[in-house]
């Protein structure tokens, strides 16, 4: 990969946006799926896990879950006893006690279930050799973005969506926002000139404090980080690359490449209690882009502020604004989305299992690895207060977490310090 090659894929959608468009294209792909029975495994039933696994059962065709792990077995019982509460999916449950997979290893009674998809949701840090292993056990994936906390990660999900492209294999992400009306039909307006010259842009996630799960008597120092997953680097990323990957992933969908270089700063200003790990509340970030655009990105995990979930592209021509919602373009070629919304979350599922039933898979890995290295470029500047590159994040061997996943005593990284700290 080199920084004068604009990613396939974002140009790719570029294209194809009129046709998702297009009614006659949706029903078409919908119909698809009254064929084959696909057979599911689910791996990692956290909220996002449950949610996805639903979403997936609720395409056409009447797909069967067969195969679910989790690291904890509390979890897996308990998707799995709100989905049996679910009549829509009467039938359609197929897990006897012998697949059911617990622990740090679960994932590979998955992998060796007769399923033909895998829903993956774990924990970003998990999910580079989750994901390798579903390709080369040869089943489609869907996965939860972002894929990886670092660059070893990422070029190991690199590396298994080359394979599944070679395997014929579906994979599609959790960026949902390229399957939402609205912003496939701004992205056609943004894509076709609308705003001239794409000069800068700006990205925000700022919002209030999260979930946090008081630390119990019995719980080890890995199980109480693995069930706060959110507030440690080597699990979540920090939220940067957790949460914020969305908002960079339109930028980049927008200029229809990845960053060259980023520099920024950041810190732990009002979320200082150890019992919210070690990452920061806040992160800026500015953007270099190799055409000479700029994004300017924030964002903010502190209660009592402003909040604000957006993207927003300047141009010669205009200004695009997608927030709220909404978007509208302002300028010489004003024009506003009055289109019919759509549930992007159910829709990236349809859209994942018609393409398998359909023989056209999708294959989403590159660019949800492309976003998320973004997103890490993004933190690797603000932890260390240097100029990041993107080959220099790319090429970075630096591993966070640990060697082994044994509950038990497992030491709290130091809040990185901005000059003197790990990226």
């Amino acid at each position: 990969m080199t920084t004068t090659r604009r990613s396939f894929l974002y140009q790719a959608a570029a294209a194809a946006t009129a046709a998702r468009l297009s009614a006659a294209v949706d029903l078409g792909r919908l119909q698809g799926q009254d064929g084959q029975e696909l057979r599911v495994g689910l791996i990692g039933c956290g909220g996002r896990g449950s949610g996805a696994i639903s979403q997936a059962l609720s395409t056409k065709g009447k797909p069967r879950l067969v195969a679910v792990a989790d690291m904890f077995v509390d979890r897996l019982e308990g998707c799995l006893d709100a989905l049996g509460e679910n009549a829509a999916f009467k039938g359609r449950l197929e897990v006897p006690k012998e697949r059911r997979f617990v622990g740090p290893d679960a994932f590979q009674g998955v992998m060796q279930s007769n399923c033909d998809v895998v829903v993956i949701a774990t924990p970003p840090h998990f999910r580079p050799m989750h994901f390798e292993a579903a390709i080369a056990a040869k089943k489609h994936v869907f996965f939860e973005k972002p894929v990886a906390v670092d660059s070893p990660g990422v070029r190991k999900v690199l590396a298994a969506t080359a394979k599944a492209q070679e395997l014929g294999l579906a994979v599609v992400s959790g960026l949902q926002r390229h399957h939402q009306n609205g912003y496939l039909a701004i992205m056609e307006q943004i894509h076709g000139g609308a705003l001239g010259k794409l000069l800068f842009a700006r990205c925000s996630w700022n919002q209030g404090s999260l979930w946090h799960a008081a630390r119990q008597p019995q719980w080890s120092d890995m199980e109480w980080q693995l069930r706060n997953w959110l507030y440690f680097t080597w699990l979540s990323g920090d939220h940067i690359v957790e949460q914020h990957v969305h908002n960079l992933d339109v930028v980049n969908w927008a200029l229809q490449a990845h960053p060259v270089r980023a520099r920024g700063m950041g810190g732990r200003q009002v979320r200082t209690d150890p019992k919210f790990g070690h990452i920061f509340d806040h992160h800026s970030v500015q953007y270099q882009y190799e055409s000479g655009a700029w994004c300017f990105s924030e964002c903010r995990q502190i209660d009592g502020c402003l909040n604000d979930v957006s993207e927003h592209v300047y141009g010669t021509l205009g200004e695009a604004h997608m927030d709220g919602g909404r978007w509208r373009i302002t300028g010489e070629n004003e024009w506003q989305w009055t289109g019919k919304n759509n549930d992007p979350y159910q829709t990236e599922h349809d859209d994942f299992f018609a393409s398998i039933r359909d023989g056209k898979p999708l294959n989403e890995g590159r660019m949800v690895a492309e976003s998320t290295l973004t997103a890490i470029m993004g933190r690797m500047a603000t932890y260390t207060g240097k100029e990041i590159g993107w080959e220099q994040a790319l090429a970075s061997d630096e591993r966070w977490g640990p060697d082994t996943y044994e509950f038990g005593p497992l030491p709290v990284d130091p809040v990185p310090m901005p000059g003197q700290k790990r990226g």
